[in-house]
């Protein structure tokens, strides 16, 4: 079994992906910058029993992630559990996409893993979705060509931003609104920041095809897309586990036979 772990800035996703691509198993845990190796291990091992996996079925590991400070910690803390060294998503790794960035070493490791991800499945061109912690749109082109992208607050961000900036406004739970106009404050709150994150995604698609001259598939993935896809009036796929479907193309685009 492969275990294939994205460290992103609220969680890390753990998957057990069998010999033949499907996955196991997925999990999540919260992202803790001051946790130590030992515990990200006991972690680890934890969701891997869960799962009913021992750490002898590991046969090999693959790691992506957008958060420096843990993600040795939690590179040591797989080691000390499997004995495996992962791999590591990077500068160096056979990926199939022509970056075609300033800087393409700063293109955050998930992003890569996504744009992987969604070439096995649909045609380009292709405009990526992933609400997380940030709401990010990448754009890839035919022959698998990077073209870019942008970067916009995300979705809890956003209303944390709110909270914390205004006297009387009240934390909220991200429910589907009932009604563009809300009656009271939480449903006027509610109202914004999901119609109002669905309607940005619908005029950053708009711009985005206008600047490129041709319509693009739309795909999304993200612990907030299941959210907020439903309230966009364009067609946009949806996608629940582009991460680990990348990592697992990745790795083995890269295992040493």
């Amino acid at each position: 079994m492969l275990l294939a772990i994205d460290i992103g800035n609220t969680n890390i996703v753990i998957g057990g992906i069998d010999g033949g691509g499907k996955i196991a198993f997925e999990a999540r845990i919260a992202t803790d910058r001051i946790k130590t190796s030992d515990q990200y291990g006991a972690e680890i091992k934890s969701m891997l029993s869960l799962f009913d996996t021992k750490p002898r079925d590991v046969a090999d590991c693959i790691i992506s992630s957008v958060v420096p400070p843990v993600f040795n910690s939690v590179r040591t803390g797989v080691m000390k559990v499997t004995g495996k060294a992962p791999m590591v998503v990077g500068p160096g790794l056979k990926t199939g996409l022509n970056i075609q960035m300033d800087t393409p070493s700063q293109v955050g490791s998930d992003r890569i893993v996504i744009a992987v991800a969604a070439l096995a499945e649909y045609e380009p061109p292709l405009t990526l979705l992933d609400l997380g912690t940030a709401t990010t749109i990448e754009v890839v082109g035919k022959g698998s060509a990077y073209l870019g992208g942008c970067i916009i607050p995300g979705v809890r961000i956003s209303l944390e931003a709110l909270t914390s900036r205004t006297a009387q406004l009240p934390g909220i739970s991200l429910d589907r609104p009932k009604k563009i106009i809300g009656k009271n404050t939480v449903d006027c709150m509610r109202s914004g920041i999901m119609y109002g994150t669905a309607a940005m995604l619908d005029g950053m698609l708009d711009r985005v095809e206008e600047e490129l001259g041709f319509s693009t598939t739309v795909v999304a993935t993200g612990g907030m897309a299941q959210f907020i896809v439903p309230l966009c009036r364009r067609e946009i796929k949806l996608e629940r586990d582009l991460l680990l479907k990348g990592l697992n193309i990745i790795y083995q685009k890269n295992k040493k036979t």
